[in-house]
């Protein structure tokens, strides 16, 4: 499969991807709210929110280890057996200590203040939820855990259309399974019990999909090297505080704006922006196909393609993104007043400021991709970080005096912070691997 076929294939799955999550949202509410009281979809809620944050450490070495094979590429298949099951290793540990802190967490009371349940009787409920977390803790190790890594040591032989299909797969399994169970009077558990089933079924034909691939590329099972797991686990380290430093620039803007500007507040600028949140997923879904060919270029030292594939993001950027922002800006406000029926007063400029941040993170993605690709974690965690205090610092210095305003300009002056340190640390790596800068383009 050429590199343009593996981009169509592989945005195409993401796409279907993302339009599962889409439906999810829109369809899945009130039916859970049908069947269960508000607290019991509350506790359902919290129980994924807590998966989510526990799988952080996960995530992030699982991350590193995708750009560290990537690095590696198929050239020097002993080496990258070796970095791939000694990552394993790893990753079957975090995955291991993960269901032993729920286990904690359920057993010394602290899970019933997660749950928002602290002082209260309801025992029952917090016995049920934690046997659900515990259920879904497992199925991380044997259903995330496991696929993910094998699937990251694929990617540097052209397989990642394919895996990705396997994801769109999986989302409609964890997006159908729990609701057909609770249309039929599942509780929580029940609910929990029936999603682990189902995906675990989902798993034995990717499994054996993978091991297929595996013989094909003649990729062996190798011994795993301690050093060089820990030494790998060590580097990853900074993408944790990468990610809790961009949950802050996500989740924090939130947290701060509930006091700042109140609840209506609040509400008018996270359904504002749900279109941004929607593009950036979008845009993911171009960048993550031609990654594993970027990096390939970027490592053969071809200037050619590397600027080829480059080109191709911002093609995207300038010749649809933009101008779709633009048609969107124009058309956008009807559709919002229907879809909050009236009860929440459109902002063109927040709309606007909100769509300019998407493109500023569109236009810098290849610069992105070099810092990111190359696995300089630490770059990441101090623009990170840089990015974080600067959103804050004008959040709080804006917001009391111009509201959820104030917010967007935040994020806005933090995404370009941001991508001017990408820039500037992408053109230093070029310059010291014998590369240049696409300048002109």
């Amino acid at each position: 499969m050429s590199a343009a076929a593996r981009l169509i294939s592989g945005s195409l799955a993401s796409w279907a991807q993302i339009a599962v999550n889409m439906v999810a949202q829109l369809i899945l509410v009130p039916i859970y709210l049908n069947y269960w009281d508000v607290k019991t979809y509350g506790i359902w809620l919290a129980i994924l929110g807590i998966m989510s944050a526990l799988s952080m450490l996960d995530m992030g070495h699982q991350n590193f280890m995708a750009f560290e094979l990537l690095r590696i590429g198929r050239k020097d298949i002993p080496a990258l057996s070796k970095t791939l099951f000694s990552g394993i290793v790893i990753g079957v540990s975090i995955s291991v200590l993960q269901i032993l802190l729920v286990i904690v967490f359920f057993l010394t009371g602290a899970l019933a203040f997660l749950l928002g349940e602290a002082g209260t009787n309801n025992f029952e409920l917090i016995n049920t939820a934690g046997y659900a977390l515990i259920l879904h803790a497992i199925s991380w190790l044997i259903s995330v855990t496991g696929p993910g890594y094998l699937t990251r040591g694929l990617a540097p032989f052209g397989y990642y259309p394919r895996t990705a299909w396997w994801a769109f797969a999986h989302a409609i399994v964890v997006a159908v399974t729990p609701l057909v169970a609770v249309t039929m009077g599942a509780d929580i558990l029940m609910a929990s019990a029936a999603l682990v089933g189902a995906v675990f079924l989902a798993d034995v034909p990717l499994y054996i999909d993978l091991y297929r691939l595996f013989k094909r590329e003649r990729i062996r099972v190798s011994k795993p090297s301690l050093p060089l797991a820990f030494s790998n686990f060590r580097m990853s380290l900074p993408l944790l505080g990468k990610a809790l430093l961009e949950n802050v620039r996500q989740q924090g803007v939130r947290l701060l704006l509930a006091p700042l500007s109140g609840a209506i507040g609040l509400a008018a600028f996270s359904t504002m922006r749900t279109g941004a949140n929607v593009a950036l997923q979008g845009l993911n879904t171009i960048v993550n196909p031609i990654l594993p060919d970027l990096m390939r270029f970027l490592h053969d030292r071809d200037q050619q393609r590397s600027e080829a594939a480059f080109a191709t993001i911002w093609i995207v950027v300038v010749a649809l993104m933009a101008p779709a922002v633009v048609i969107l800006q124009t058309i956008i406000e009807p559709l919002y007043v229907f879809w909050t029926q009236g009860k929440i007063s459109f902002d063109p400029l927040l709309f606007s400021l909100l769509s300019l941040g998407v493109l500023i993170y569109a236009v810098i993605q290849p610069a992105m991709a070099i810092v990111v690709g190359n696995n300089l974690t630490k770059t990441q965690l101090m623009l990170a970080a840089v990015a974080a205090v600067v959103l804050l610092g004008v959040l709080c210095l804006l917001v009391p005096f111009i509201g959820i305003l104030g917010a967007a300009i935040a994020l806005l002056l933090a995404e370009i912070v941001a991508g001017v340190g990408y820039q500037i640390y992408a053109e230093k790596w070029l310059n010291e691997n014998d590369l240049v800068w696409p300048k002109r383009p």
